[in-house]
């Protein structure tokens, strides 16, 4: 535990770590706000393609003004200030950076960022998991080919199931399956922007008046968001997603040993060695479940033999029937609040906080509703698709569709409600980059196997 004495003693030595920041939404303002307390860091531009953000958002969390006057990265790097501004290629373009972090929420702009933040030599802390689980596999590949780091981001749920996986096995015990929480019930897969607000108890006015956007936050409830980070952990982890994908069992954490086990035995798992996400409030009376864990993350493992099993009876863990499977949970995720581990560990230790090592899961874009020919799909959030977790090698045989690549693209047949979609089933523009490299993406994966991570 010595990131904190490495950034103390990086910036007394008048060498803070120096970071940019590519949008400054509620995940990247929650990193400013810690990151102007934090011993050892200068974070030297914020870029967002919104004009006046940048500053916006760094002002509302108490960076003073005068902070913020630097007329270009150049002059702040320079000063120890901090340039807002739109221009996010003149943010990586800027020499003596170290770390950038993405936090755009777009998967196109996602891949650009990384690919000009290796070519410039910089280590990339991807927050915008969108991009991540569209090409993440050969992101992280390109960078630890050019001696970078590549990193999901601390503080995010993936990230945080990551090392609890990591801290699982690298203490000998074999991982059942590894996740999050959050609410869900079946119905909310048809869920739109125009109704997500009755979901979360709150009006249309109150969630305008505090800039809540509705397309982000469907996006959570309708599935997609657990869609998109299952897979970008089974892609960090090795586990393998469910046939079935994800069920969304209602459970409290006390709950997690007996459930999160092989159903032949009791639980609800198709296999072991997986992703799963539980729901905080029962399916059909939509109560919230006692001692639910809605923000938090777990990991469910087994014991190898009868004495670490007695092991977890004398120390008092929760465990099923067996006393075999039990399982550790953390309560709450602290979003950009925790984002400086993820910065600290790529420049100090030259280590992500998870990033993935294969190809093993996707997310497909599902029909939310019966769909005409000729309708434009929205992608994440939107009215016409939400995301259901795959395996990446059903993915690649089906030909799915990408949910990262289901915006803005016309369908060219009818389809019917919780149809998956296929690649041939709408027109995509082949010059796109985005779609080219994730096209590259999968050849790579498809002819070297999918788990392979080099």
């Amino acid at each position: 535990m010595n990131l904190h004495a490495k950034l103390k003693a990086r910036g007394e030595a008048g060498r803070p770590v120096r970071v940019g920041v590519i949008g400054a939404g509620k995940f990247g303002a929650m990193f400013l706000a810690q990151a102007r307390r934090t011993a050892g860091l200068h974070v030297v531009a914020i870029a967002d393609q919104k004009p006046g953000q940048a500053a916006a958002a760094a002002l509302a969390v108490g960076w003073p003004a005068e902070q913020l006057e630097a007329a270009s990265p150049v002059a702040a790097r320079d000063a120890g200030t901090t340039h807002c501004g739109e221009d996010a290629e003149a943010l990586l373009a800027t020499a003596g950076l170290e770390v950038v972090i993405d936090a755009t929420g777009q998967p196109a702009a996602g891949i650009r960022h990384a690919l000009a933040a290796i070519g410039n030599g910089l280590h990339m802390v991807m927050v915008n998991v969108e991009a991540d689980v569209l090409a993440g596999p050969l992101l992280a590949r390109r960078a630890r080919q050019a001696d970078l780091v590549y990193s999901l981001a601390y503080g995010d749920q993936p990230a945080l199931i990551a090392e609890q996986v990591d801290w699982a096995r690298a203490a000998g015990l074999e991982v059942v399956c590894a996740g999050k929480g959050t609410k869900y019930r079946p119905s909310y897969h048809r869920s739109t922007p125009e109704t997500v607000w009755q979901h979360y108890g709150l009006t249309p006015e109150h969630a305008a008046r505090s800039g809540m956007n509705p397309k982000m936050f469907n996006s959570f409830l309708d599935g997609t968001k657990s869609a998109i980070e299952m897979a970008a952990v089974a892609n960090a982890t090795g586990l393998k997603p469910q046939p079935s994908g994800l069920h969304f069992p209602p459970a409290a954490a006390t709950d997690l040993a007996g459930l999160l086990r092989p159903r032949e035995i009791g639980g609800i798992l198709d296999h072991e060695g997986t992703v799963e996400v539980v729901s905080c409030v029962d399916w059909e009376s939509g109560e919230f479940v006692p001692g639910h864990i809605r923000y938090g993350v777990f990991v469910a493992f087994k014991a190898a033999d009868e004495y670490v099993s007695r092991c977890f009876q004398d120390y008092g863990l929760v465990t099923d029937a067996t006393g075999r499977y039990s399982a550790l949970w953390r309560p709450y995720h602290l979003i950009g609040l925790e984002l400086g581990i993820s910065v600290a560990s790529a420049a100090l230790r030259g280590e992500p906080t998870g990033a993935a090592i294969g190809f093993g899961g996707d997310v497909a874009a599902t029909a939310k509703r019966a769909l005409k020919a000729g309708e434009v799909l929205d992608g994440e959030g939107g009215f016409t698709v939400y995301g259901r977790l795959t395996s990446a090698e059903t993915s690649l045989d089906r030909g799915l569709l990408p949910l990262g690549l289901a915006h803005g693209v016309r369908l060219r047949r009818d389809l019917p409600e919780d149809a998956v979609l296929t690649y041939d089933d709408v027109v995509l523009d082949q010059a796109d980059p985005a779609l080219r490299f994730r096209r590259e993406m999968e050849a790579a994966f498809r002819q070297e196997g999918l788990a392979a991570a080099e």
